[in-house]
């Protein structure tokens, strides 16, 4: 689909995500605070993102640029990486235990990496697209750009269960992209969206909202793919990171009331 027009689509099917419906939609309304400024690689076209040990650990898109890389933090170098064969286009990545697991797009079918060694251990299949994926330490949760969210057996990458993601006004919410599983409830951007929503884990329930129009400011990228996604949570120091596709920052926020 042509970038676009899928900007527009999205942009009229976000279920009153933005401008002054975002209260409407949201039982609450989270703006945010800047912390800290660290450098991203403005190439990478960030799809997933997780942190753990001082590390960022990240999953870049895009057919031919596709790749898995392990990130520090402070200076936002490269300091492990593995390219994906052309024909697929890396997406959602979340920690499991000392394995990487990472989706694609369109192939239906995922990848686990050793973290340590950045060898690839095994494939597995699942149906449909693969966007986000995060996990709750009991089983992994994926999203697939509709308002459901899949529940997989760590192991057998198996369908467990699925919860359909609804707003204060019981309607569905689409576009579920990159996904942190945070303090008991479940980061989720919306894709062509400066918006996150948080959703219960148990009843798909969006709890609130974070809104974090302006975060860029006048530095973000011209490329309209260059939007907002990209979640990661230090559960250690309790810091939140946030990025965006292409952008050449990643942010630690914390989250105010509006």
């Amino acid at each position: 689909m042509n970038r676009i027009l899928a900007l527009l689509i999205s942009l009229l099917s976000l279920l009153g995500l933005g401008g002054a419906a975002l209260g409407q939609a949201c039982s609450s309304v989270q703006r945010y605070q800047i912390v800290h400024i660290y450098p991203h690689d403005a190439d990478a076209f960030t799809q997933g993102l997780a942190y753990t040990n001082g590390y960022l650990y990240e999953s870049t898109g895009r057919e031919g640029k596709s790749s898995v890389r392990k990130v520090d933090l402070a200076s936002g170098q490269v300091i492990e990486r593995y390219d994906l064969a052309k024909e697929y286009f890396g997406e959602g990545l979340t920690i499991w235990g000392t394995d990487l697991v990472q989706l694609t797009w369109t192939s239906e079918t995922g990848f686990v990496y050793d973290r340590l060694s950045f060898a690839l251990k095994r494939t597995f299949h699942y149906t449909g697209e693969g966007w986000g994926l995060a996990n709750d330490g009991k089983q992994l949760i994926m999203s697939d750009g509709s308002p459901t969210l899949r529940f997989l057996d760590p192991t057998s990458f198996q369908e467990v269960k699925r919860i359909s993601v609804t707003d204060a006004r019981g309607a569905k919410i689409k576009n579920l992209n990159e996904l942190e599983f945070i303090r008991g409830e479940i980061y989720a951007n919306i894709w062509y969206s400066d918006h996150i929503v948080r959703i219960s884990p148990q009843t798909g329930k969006v709890l609130g909202c974070i809104d974090l129009t302006g975060l860029m400011g006048k530095s973000r990228p011209m490329d309209a793919d260059a939007v907002l996604n990209g979640i990661a949570y230090d559960s250690a120091s309790d810091r939140l990171f946030v990025t965006g596709k292409l952008w050449p920052n990643l942010f630690e926020i914390k989250l105010v009331r509006q």
